[in-house]
């Protein structure tokens, strides 16, 4: 029974988050109820202290979150994002760009928008995070121009950023996952088994698929087509408003970003780019691109110190609601991996596992595992110990199963209102967080159903 009570903690977060549409409120309720099982279970009683030392515990849990410096380092990032944001709107440069891009041909129809949004999420694969805000930042004035909605951005950017970084793996995950992978003997190098997850990644390749058939047809459904109704029957502040001045305010910037990062990769991973440390790598790009962007305005003489200094800080507050919900997700994520949510999850597929459908059960433990921690990171740290076993006992194919469980990790993350990437996809399309989740929900359940059904297939003809 004890076990069944671990899923309480995401459930609280689900049901709030439907009910009420608060999810700051769902979040620290969730909290508040992981730390107070952690107490009972820790105490192994119900003592009247309980409430006080679970509150209390809520406030260290999100003390010890902060205090990890990878932790710091995302929060510092999504706070300077808001800054450099400002800056570039704030510039003229956004306005700026979108003429010149529209003025050249480059994105002169809504089409020609979304293709330039997908490629540009789709060669900057080398960090998630990196891919979601450099697509994000360059096209949301675009977006404003061609009277598309920010939650379709929204969409766009988050469904094509991770399944590009799951099937390329040139970067943080790939080296990640051969990390995880080294302790096992599959039959062949580990380099070769990730390599051929590529054609099984069907949660991946159908949710790139939707996003395609979403920007070629220009049609949305669900969710996303009212808000894309909304956005056509109200007036809204767009970037776009400020007076344009040079397209370089936005894409020196933007370049330095990428550049730094890249930079930077190579940096803390001694000369090897897939090996450097991502949460590093972004944090300082982004204050170098601040700093660029505040010296090009100085430097422009339209702005002084202090007027740089308070465009910096309203960017800043602008985002803070949206960083405050990226701190509890992460505090969540910490207390639901002491309280061992996703490894109960895991067991309850590991029990009943017929073999034709391991790829299948494995790709749905790792969406509930995905979905209810926030992190597809620690969903593979939880499954791939479980899924190569499984391959060494059985004589699985081992590109098969890692295939599902990665694919069962990006679908859960993209279903999840507390997963890191979900939020930072907001932060870049300036979207809120709640209706990005809302309107990307059925197009990522639409595709795990056509997932699932593949897994099912790809387990009969295969073991």
């Amino acid at each position: 029974m004890a076990d069944w009570l671990t899923l309480i903690p995401a459930l609280i977060a689900i049901i709030i988050v439907l009910w009420r549409k608060e999810v700051i409120l769902a979040l620290l309720l969730s909290l508040c109820c992981s730390e107070l099982l952690l107490y009972v279970f820790s105490n192994n009683s119900l003592d009247p202290s309980l409430v006080l030392h679970g509150s209390i515990n809520t406030i260290e849990r999100i003390v010890a979150v902060t205090a990890d410096a990878s932790n710091a380092r995302i929060l510092m990032f999504s706070l300077l994002v808001g800054g450099l944001l400002a800056y570039m709107r704030d510039s003229g440069g956004v306005s700026a760009t979108v003429e010149m891009l529209v003025r050249k041909g480059i994105a002169k129809t809504p089409r020609q928008a979304g293709l330039l949004t997908f490629f540009i999420s789709s060669v900057t694969f080398i960090e998630s995070n990196l891919s979601s805000l450099t697509a994000g930042i360059s096209s949301r004035g675009l977006f404003d121009k061609f009277k598309m909605s920010r939650a379709r951005l929204a969409y766009i950017i988050d469904s094509t950023s991770a399944p590009i970084c799951i099937i390329i793996l040139l970067n943080g995950w790939g080296a990640y996952i051969l990390g995880l992978l080294s302790n096992y003997s599959l039959g062949e190098n580990a380099v070769s088994v990730l390599m051929g997850t590529i054609v099984f990644n069907f949660y991946a390749l159908f949710a790139l698929a939707a996003v395609l058939y979403t920007i070629i047809t220009g049609k949305v459904h669900g969710p996303l087509r009212r808000a894309e109704q909304k956005l056509a029957s109200q007036a809204q502040a767009t970037e776009i408003n400020e007076t344009p001045s040079h397209p370089s305010f936005m894409l020196v910037p933007l370049f330095t970003l990428v550049a730094a990062m890249l930079g930077f990769m190579m940096m803390t991973g001694d000369g090897k780019l897939v090996a450097g440390s991502g949460s590093k790598s972004v944090l300082y790009a982004t204050t170098v691109a601040c700093l660029v962007a505040y010296s090009m305005m100085l430097f422009s003489r339209r702005f002084n110190h202090q007027q740089l200094v308070n465009i910096g800080f309203k960017g800043i507050a602008e985002l803070l609601p949206l960083v405050t919900i990226v701190l509890l997700s992460l505090s969540l994520g910490s207390s639901l991996k002491l309280l061992g949510t996703g490894t109960f999850i895991a067991s309850i597929v590991n029990e009943n596992l017929p073999l034709v459908l391991i790829p299948a059960l494995l790709f749905l433990a790792g969406g509930l595992i995905s979905v209810t921690t926030g992190t597809s990171w620690g969903t593979f740290a939880i499954l791939i110990p479980i899924g190569m076993p499984m391959v060494e006992l059985l004589g699985l194919p081992p590109s098969l199963v890692l295939a599902a469980i990665l694919s069962g990790g990006v679908f859960g993350d993209h279903c999840s209102p507390i997963s890191d990437s979900t939020a930072v996809s907001s932060v870049a399309s300036g979207c809120d967080l709640l209706e990005h989740v809302k309107t990307q929900l059925p197009y990522a359940l639409a595709c795990g159903a056509l997932a699932l059904i593949a897994f099912v297939i790809a387990g009969v003809i295969m073991i």
